[in-house]
């Protein structure tokens, strides 16, 4: 019937159960099959789907089309934020049609997905894998697949190597999801074991290899690996680069820093993705020159997002640049882009190293007030700090007194320090105290104040306060002179 090849999902309630299954074709079926793969959205599917069922479509005529329509419902919901709704849909297609449908290892491959993405490894995970021995999926190299990303997804790392070692063949796509998995929880030499006895190599290994080498602290290896890759004449990619730029970030590498933004202009990379601009900046910050951190920003025009104006105006906190900072958090105001708790740390930690009390403090208000954002202990710390700084050593303790929320030693210490800079000894003994109220065990906050003492010519009270070091558990300051 021509009707029906013009379709849409806005006809569907008009359509009649009887009617469709009386003058539906096969070609015509598999038009309602295409429907629902050309609308990527969960609930037009949800609907088309569920016309298809009531109406018997799901296995009239092909049980062929029947099984893609339920592979296809189950491979959505795999990839959505309820991944657990695709057992569900598979347990409703056993229910409505399980003689009629066979599963195919599609059905288990996004099954499996499902339960890496939902945390099902235990016990779920496992069922469905006794589930593709039983149903005569053993060899199937994607269901294998599928279930070494499971395992290695969670750390389950013996029985990913277990599948991996069963795999009848192996697909590049197999080797590389070894590889990711043993870096992701740190079994780097596994992974190197694993690179070294491939056949082939494409970037995706190469990438995998080297985030593990970044994710476990090691930026010598992975800027290594890097320069092997290039010599290899393998390109990176988008993600090879946005791996290795915390790996030179984390050496403070400013010159290898350089040298790969302009290997990635001549490469061809992508240096529009503002993932990689914001890395760019951050890189620059961190690695000593602010200018270039704010060249890349300049370069982003209109494109920059929250994660940019953050990282430039934590840029200009780490260079001691609180103006500079302040004036990049007015301008990201009359972008309209709203600044979160991440933004204000920044700021905040600008204006205590900048001096710059005032603003800190109004800053800090805004934050609370015309954001509507929490305050963490972080902030509370460099508000403290920001006043300990300037001298207002009373204004930070009543600050603290105020709190509604309890105080950590975090704070504590950090006034204490402030304490200590302007030689404040009897505010340093009550922080003092209030520290070890709540950790007993940490020796530095007694040779902070011991030093105060002794630079105020207290020698006796320091020995005295130095003791208490070989005696953890200690909750008393003994009586000191106050001379």
């Amino acid at each position: 019937m021509p009707w029906i090849k013009a379709l849409s999902l806005h006809h569907l309630p008009i359509l009649h159960f009887r009617g469709l299954q009386q003058y539906c074709s096969s070609n015509q079926e598999q038009h309602l099959l295409s429907l629902l793969h050309r609308h990527p959205q969960l609930r037009p599917s949800l609907q088309l789907h569920s016309y298809l069922v009531t109406s018997g479509l799901h296995r009239h005529s092909i049980s062929r089309s029947g099984i893609l329509l339920w592979n296809t419902l189950i491979y959505r919901y795999s990839l959505g934020s309820s991944p657990l709704k695709a057992l569900n849909i598979y347990q409703h297609m056993l229910a409505f049609c399980a003689a009629d449908l066979p599963t195919d290892s599609f059905t288990f491959s996004f099954l499996i997905k499902a339960c890496a993405a939902a945390s099902l490894v235990s016990p779920s995970g496992v069922q469905l894998h006794s589930l593709v021995l039983k149903n005569g999926f053993a060899f199937d190299v994607y269901v294998h697949t599928a279930l070494l990303n499971m395992y290695s997804c969670y750390g389950s790392i013996d029985n990913a190597h277990k599948v991996f070692d069963e795999m009848p063949a192996r697909s590049l796509v197999s080797w590389n999801a070894m590889i990711t998995g043993f870096s992701k929880w740190g079994e780097m030499e596994m992974a190197m074991s694993v690179f070294a006895q491939m056949p082939n190599r494409n970037v995706i290994s190469w990438t995998g290899l080297i985030d593990g080498y970044t994710r476990t602290k090691k930026p010598e290896e992975a800027v290594n690996l890097f320069r092997e890759m290039a010599v290899q004449g393998i390109s990176p990619s988008e993600i090879t680069v946005l791996v290795i730029i915390p790996a030179i970030t984390n050496l403070g590498a400013l010159d290898i820093g350089k040298t790969l933004h302009a290997y990635c202009v001549k490469g061809g990379i992508d240096l529009l993705d503002i993932r990689i601009q914001n890395s760019l900046i951050d890189m620059y910050a961190k690695c000593g020159s602010i200018e270039n951190s704010v060249q890349v920003f300049e370069q982003m025009g209109g494109r920059s997002n929250l994660i940019s104006w953050t990282s430039i105006i934590s840029g200009f906190a780490m260079h001691g640049m609180a103006k500079e900072a302040v004036l990049f958090f007015e301008k990201m105001g009359r972008e309209k882009i709203k600044p979160n708790r991440v933004t204000f740390l920044s700021l905040l930690n600008a204006c205590s190293h900048g001096g710059l009390v005032e603003e800190g403090v109004r800053f800090f208000t805004l934050m609370v007030n015309g954001y509507g954002v929490e305050p963490e202990m972080k902030h509370y710390s460099c508000l403290i700090d920001m006043l300990g700084r300037a001298g207002k050593l009373r204004e930070a303790e009543e600050v603290i007194a105020g709190l509604q929320v309890e105080v950590n030693s975090v704070v504590w210490r950090t006034l204490l320090g402030c304490c200590s800079k302007h030689g404040e000894i009897e505010m340093g003994e009550r922080v003092l105290r209030r520290i070890m109220e709540l950790e007993r065990e940490f020796g530095g906050d007694y040779v902070v104040f011991s030093n105060m003492l002794t630079e105020a010519g207290r020698f006796v009270d320091a020995e005295t306060v130095r003791r208490l070091l070989d005696d953890r558990n200690a909750v008393k300051i003994p009586g000191l002179s106050h001379g």
